[in-house]
C-alpha cells in the first residue's frame, strides 16, 4: 500500500485572503496610475491648446498689423481721401470711402458695408497700392477721350490700376478704378476716363492694389479680397472661398482710431474711439489704429475657469463680450493688442 505525504509548506499555493489582498493592491495601483495619466493628459492638452492659441493669436495680430502698416500707400493724398471708389470688374463693388483703414465701414445710408462678423466683434477694411509712382498723383494736363496727358508718363505701365481724382479735396467726390491699356508719352490710355479732368490728378495704384476686408467668422479670423469678390454680399458671409479663414480660434476683434482733435492739429492723438472720419481733413487727423484680438484655448474645461471677459486698453469704450458663445467661461483666453501708425498721414498738409 502506497502512502502520500503532504507537500512541503514552501510548495503550498496562495490562500484566498492573500489573493484578495493582492487584487486590492493591484486595483489601487491601477486607479492611481489612471488618475495620474488622466491628470497628465489633461495638462498636456491644456498646454498644447495654450500653445496653439499663442500661435494663432500672434499670427492674427501680425496679419492685421502688416496690412494696416501698408494701408493708404499710394492713395492717401488729401485729393483722394474719403472719396467713394467704384472698383470695377471683377467685384463691381463700390467702397463708400477711400481711406487707409476703416473700422466697421458703412454705406451712405448708414447700413454696414460688410456682413457682420461673430457677435460683438469689429470688421476692418484696409486699402493700399503697390506702385512705385508718386503718392500725390500725377498731374493731368489734357483729357482726350480715354487718353490722358500727364507730366510723368514713365510712372505708368500697361496693366496698372489707376484712379483719376480732382486736383484738391472735394466733399462727396466719387472716383473709379480703371486700368492702363497703353503708354505713349506724354499720354496714358485707360479703359475708362470717367472723372478725369484737366488740372486733376491720376493716381497709380500699381498692378496689384489690395482692398481687403477682415472679420471674425465662426471663431476664425477671415479675410476677403475686394479685388476678386464683392465682400459686402451677405449671402457669401459663410462662404470660405470668399471669406478665407487665416487664423483659427480667434473669438474677438476690436479696433479704435487714434484721432487728433486739436484745432489746429498738433500731430498727437487726443482721443481713441470708433468715430469714422467724415472728411479728408478728419482722415488726416486719424493717424493711428489701436487693435486687439482674443485667441481661445481649444481645450474646454468641465468647470468655469474664466470669470470675466478679457480686457484690453480700449475696453472702457469698446469691450470684449463673449457671452454669445456657449460655455465661454469654460475656456482660457489670451489677448494680443498693438498700436499701428497709419502710413504718411502725420506728414500730410494739416487742416485747421
Amino acid at each position: 500500500m502506497t502512502h502520500f505525504s503532504p507537500p512541503p509548506a514552501h510548495r503550498r499555493g496562495f490562500t484566498l485572503v492573500e489573493v484578495m489582498v493582492a487584487m486590492v493592491i493591484g486595483m489601487l495601483g491601477i486607479i492611481i496610475m489612471m488618475q495620474v495619466f488622466a491628470t497628465t493628459e489633461g495638462r498636456k492638452r491644456t498646454t498644447t491648446g495654450t500653445g496653439d492659441a499663442q500661435s494663432n493669436g500672434a499670427m492674427a495680430i501680425h496679419e492685421l498689423q502688416r496690412d494696416i502698416r501698408h494701408g493708404g500707400y499710394g492713395l492717401n493724398s488729401i485729393s483722394l481721401l474719403n472719396c467713394s471708389l467704384a472698383l470695377g470688374a471683377p467685384s463691381d463693388a463700390t467702397l463708400p470711402a477711400l481711406a487707409p483703414a476703416i473700422i466697421n465701414p458703412r454705406k451712405a445710408d448708414g447700413s454696414l458695408l460688410l456682413p457682420a462678423g461673430d457677435a460683438n466683434t469689429d470688421t476692418l477694411l484696409i486699402a493700399f497700392g503697390n506702385s512705385a509712382g508718386s503718392p500725390e498723383g500725377d498731374a493731368i494736363t489734357l483729357v482726350s477721350g480715354k487718353e490722358l496727358a500727364v507730366h510723368t508718363p514713365a510712372n505708368f505701365l500697361v496693366g496698372d490700376r489707376v484712379v483719376a481724382a480732382p486736383g484738391s479735396a472735394v466733399a462727396g467726390c466719387a472716383v473709379q478704378m480703371t486700368s492702363v491699356t497703353a503708354v505713349a508719352a506724354p499720354r496714358v490710355t485707360v479703359d475708362s476716363a470717367n472723372g478725369a479732368v484737366s488740372g486733376g490728378l491720376l493716381f497709380n495704384l500699381g498692378a496689384a492694389p489690395a482692398v481687403r476686408a477682415y472679420a471674425i467668422r465662426g471663431g476664425n479670423l477671415a479675410v476677403c479680397n475686394y479685388m476678386l469678390n464683392d465682400c459686402g454680399k451677405a449671402s457669401d458671409a459663410g462662404n470660405t472661398a470668399v471669406w478665407t479663414p487665416i487664423a483659427n480660434g480667434i473669438v474677438g476683434l476690436r479696433a479704435q482710431y487714434g484721432r487728433d482733435t486739436s484745432n489746429p492739429m498738433d500731430g498727437s492723438v487726443d482721443i481713441w474711439d470708433q468715430t469714422t472720419p467724415a472728411s479728408a481733413c478728419a482722415w488726416i487727423g486719424a493717424s493711428a489704429l489701436r487693435l486687439a484680438v482674443v485667441a481661445r484655448n481649444s481645450q474646454v474645461d468641465k468647470g468655469e475657469i474664466t470669470a470675466t471677459a478679457p480686457t484690453w486698453e480700449g475696453s472702457a469704450d469698446t469691450p470684449f463680450d463673449l457671452s454669445a458663445k456657449d460655455n465661454w467661461k469654460n475656456y482660457r483666453y489670451k489677448v494680443f493688442e498693438t498700436v499701428v501708425p497709419v502710413r504718411n498721414l502725420p506728414w500730410m498738409a494739416k487742416c485747421s
